[in-house]
């Protein structure tokens, strides 16, 4: 019974040997055909990593670009992204299933490999090692797949990062681009007014180009018609006998420049000027203004008419007046020289004296005469006097016609404007002048040189006689400011005791007062009859524009100003030929010369 028992449990556990073995085989097909399926499987996984991993390196470049500077995300980008996203999770999960299957297929290979025990054949062992093998790079795979997974879903999570910054950056451009945009519309607007506005503006720039034309034309209008209004008044006032007055004004010096000094003096036509004082602006007006930038013969060309008029028999004074350094020599005289450019009125009146005498030769015949006084210290100076010689005992007299001549001058005759000149040139060298802080060659004495011109009239036997009268006045001084010594001293309570006597007796003129101080001076007595006697007069007054010479000016033009109101009445001084031989046989009597020799 024990063997058959026995038996009975061996063909028992044979059958159950085949049945595992069965068992074995069919399970051993069954995870073969998985195992297929799984590397199939794991191709299809592994070919979808890779579709995925290109996806998400080219999400990363587009993630560079966006940071580089391109702010702009597209809603394309968006669905990309979500759709990874769905992919990735959807990825995973598989691949954490098919872990859980790799695991629980090592499981069985293992129960299935241990059932056998070493029962199996070599082919099967090698065939399971194979398998072992197979599944061991199938979990490196998946190792490797899933480490990777983690590298890109961190870089899906920088990109998701970046991409929630870039929609920021997105938001906010498109809050500007609204902004913007109201702006532009606004721009527009404003551009459309702005194209309205600079038509109107053209055409206002027309108009305006137009009145500034016309507003032009009226100023210049207007100067043109002030000029000769004033131009028309002075002539009426010249026949009327004023006493006309130019006015001229100096450079600034060298010293006054590296003083600092400015000008204060403005000249806005030919006949006004106006002066910047502390006490606020000063206009004067007067029969021309000459400026610095005038030269010497622009200064002569409106003095040459007076010359005529001594030709034709009238008594004419030229005498420049003002402060010291002011420059009345350089206008009277200039340089003394016949030919240079910056000779002043008297070398170029005496030119014109015998120009004019030489056109009317064929009709008249002239005769020529001058004499030359200084008044120095109160004293008078014949000019002419040889040093030698004791001076004559000069008297200031006036003939019935009330022409000023000086009893006991010398009187020398000229034939020619050199022979003129040369009087004049060495009578110059003979006045007194002296060197000061105002001016290198200050003149301190009033210089009076007068020509008499003496013309016969050839058909009638008419003669008539004029006197040219050139004075150059010594200037007003201040001690404090011309550092004098003390024989400068005495020399300038002279000139500026002169200078007051002739302000009294214009003051008189112009206001018309019955009493004319002439005796108070010997200055005034010297120019009677060229302050309201009967000479056409002329007088230069000669200003500095240096800001520390300010009062000075002003009261060199107010003094000159008064002048302007003196008339005088200018008369020719003829005789008829009777009258003329009378006083040529009265003057060869008185001579002592003998009647008969005229006769003969």
């Amino acid at each position: 019974k024990k063997l058959e028992s026995q038996a009975r449990m061996v063909d028992q556990e044979a059958k159950r040997c085949q049945e595992l073995q069965s068992l074995v085989g069919k399970t051993r097909e069954e995870r073969e055909k998985e195992m297929k399926e799984m590397n199939a499987k794991q191709k299809k996984q592994a070919k979808a990593m890779k579709e995925m991993q290109d996806k998400i390196v080219s999400l990363e470049k587009a993630s560079r670009a966006s940071s580089k500077g391109a702010v702009v995300v597209s809603p394309t980008k968006d669905k990309e992204v979500e759709k990874l996203q769905t992919e990735l999770k959807s990825l995973r999960g598989k691949s954490q299933d098919d872990a859980a299957k790799i695991k629980m297929l090592e499981k069985e290979l293992k129960v299935v490999g241990a059932g056998k025990g070493g029962s199996g054949s070599a082919e099967d062992k090698k065939l399971l090692k194979k398998q072992e093998k197979d599944l061991k790079e199938l979990a490196k795979i998946v190792e490797y797949t899933k480490r990777n997974l983690e590298k890109k879903e961190a870089a899906l999570g920088t990109a998701e990062g970046e991409v929630k910054e870039l929609k920021k950056e997105f938001k906010k451009a498109d809050d500007e681009r609204k902004v913007l945009k109201i702006e532009n519309e606004k721009l527009a607007v404003a551009a459309k007014e702005g194209l309205d506005y600079i038509d109107k503006a053209k055409e206002l720039t027309k108009q305006v180009a137009q009145l500034e034309s016309e507003k032009k034309s009226l100023a210049e209008n207007y100067n043109s018609e002030r000029v000769l209004r004033k131009k028309y008044y002075n002539m009426v006032e010249d026949m009327k006998g004023k006493i006309r007055v130019f006015c001229r004004s100096r450079p600034i010096s060298k010293s006054e420049k590296e003083r600092g000094n400015f000008s204060v003096l403005a000249s806005p036509d030919e006949y006004s000027i106006v002066v910047d004082t502390p006490r606020g602006v000063k206009e004067f007006q007067f029969d021309s203004i000459f400026m610095p930038e005038h030269g010497q013969e622009q200064v002569y060309e409106d003095t040459s008419r007076l010359i005529q008029s001594a030709v034709d028999g009238y008594n004419v004074c030229i005498f420049a007046y003002g402060q010291t350094g002011s420059g009345k020599t350089y206008t009277m005289v200039g340089e003394l020289s016949m030919d240079s450019p910056i000779r002043g009125v008297a070398p170029r009146a005496m030119k014109q004296l015998f120009d004019v005498m030489q056109e009317n030769s064929s009709k008249f015949s002239f005769s020529v005469s001058c004499y030359m006084l200084e008044l120095y210290n109160d004293q008078l100076i014949d000019l002419f006097t040889e040093s030698k010689r004791e001076p004559a005992k000069l008297d200031i007299k006036k003939d019935k016609k009330g022409m000023v001549f000086v009893q006991g001058s010398v009187i020398k005759e000229a034939k020619s404007t050199q022979e003129l000149f040369n009087l004049f040139e060495s009578g110059s060298r003979n006045r007194h002048v002296a060197s000061t802080k105002m001016n290198a060659e200050s003149s301190r004495s009033h210089l009076v040189f007068a020509v008499i011109v003496e013309s016969t009239n050839l058909s009638n036997g008419q003669v008539v006689k004029g006197k040219l009268s050139l004075v150059d006045l010594a200037g007003s001084e201040r001690a404090a400011k011309t550092g004098a010594t003390a024989e400068q001293l005495r020399e300038a309570q002279s000139i500026n005791k002169s200078l007051s006597a002739l302000g009294d007796v214009i003051s008189a003129l112009s206001s018309e007062q019955s009493f004319i101080p002439y005796r108070n001076n010997k200055l005034t007595m010297l120019m009677q009859d060229s302050l309201g006697g009967n000479a056409k007069t002329l007088m230069f007054v000669n200003i500095s524009p240096a800001d520390y010479n300010c009062d000075e000016t002003v009261i060199s033009l107010t003094y000159a100003s008064r002048v302007k109101l003196i008339t005088n009445d200018a008369q020719k001084n003829a005789d008829n030929k009777e009258i003329a031989r009378l006083k040529a046989t009265i003057a060869k009597l008185k001579k002592g010369e003998s009647l008969e020799e005229e006769e003969d």
